[in-house]
């Protein structure tokens, strides 16, 4: 049975981030569009320092993965009743964006590291918590409770954490759009527990196919 329901949550999740459009701010710290070149960027060797840098290296990249000019490479997981998959977004070799799935029969989540000489400076973290909402047998109704955090990484502290929290159900016709909840300081601002799970993504760069728990 779970593994039925995890099946229909998983393409649940599937078709409805296939539904979703991939705008350069979807999960920009600033969520508004920004016009900025590579000219902008900052030298090879140095890091962003700032939130308006952060930003700014945020976009640039953000742009190479929606226009797909990134090479990738991953594999998948199952771990105690939990399906994972990671996804290794790399430049000439160099690690330049890890991207970590992992959920189970009632809850997902999505981790978006963006880096900067193999250090994050950036991650958009996604989680989502699904329940069964009234409905029939037949045709149940669904609630996802979802939070968004956003986390700005400056030598390997956060120096900015941002949240949004909102609720979707199957229902309704009129959903929040992610985009247009405010972001609110987050009261748990703390970097170390992704900190200690980007280290093991890292870890396991040169996995390939499937393979058994990583976390």
């Amino acid at each position: 049975m779970k593994k039925l329901i995890l099946l229909s949550s998983l393409i649940f999740i599937c078709s409805c981030e296939n539904k979703k459009k991939e705008p350069v701010d979807e999960n920009s710290p600033s969520e508004s569009s920004q016009q900025i070149s590579y000219k902008d960027s900052l030298s090879k060797n140095n890091s962003p320092q700032t939130i308006d840098e952060i930003k700014t290296e945020y976009v640039l990249l953000n742009n190479q993965l929606i226009d797909k000019k990134l090479d990738s490479a991953s594999f998948d997981y199952e771990c105690n009743e939990v399906s994972g998959n990671v996804v290794y977004y790399s430049s000439n070799g160099e690690l330049k964006s890890i991207k970590h799935f992992h959920g189970d029969s009632h809850f997902s989540s999505v981790e978006n590291y963006f880096l900067k000489n193999g250090k994050p400076f950036f991650i958009f973290k996604d989680d989502t918590v699904w329940s069964f909402d009234g409905g029939t047998p037949e045709k149940p109704e669904t609630k996802d409770e979802i939070n968004q955090q956003r986390m700005y990484i400056v030598n390997g502290k956060t120096i900015e954490c941002l949240e949004k929290k909102f609720i979707t159900k199957s229902s309704s016709k009129n959903n929040p759009k992610p985009e247009d909840v405010q972001n609110v300081q987050s009261k748990n601002c703390s970097y170390s527990e992704l900190q200690k799970i980007f280290e093991v993504l890292l870890k396991n760069r040169d996995k390939k196919g499937k393979t058994s728990c990583i976390l």
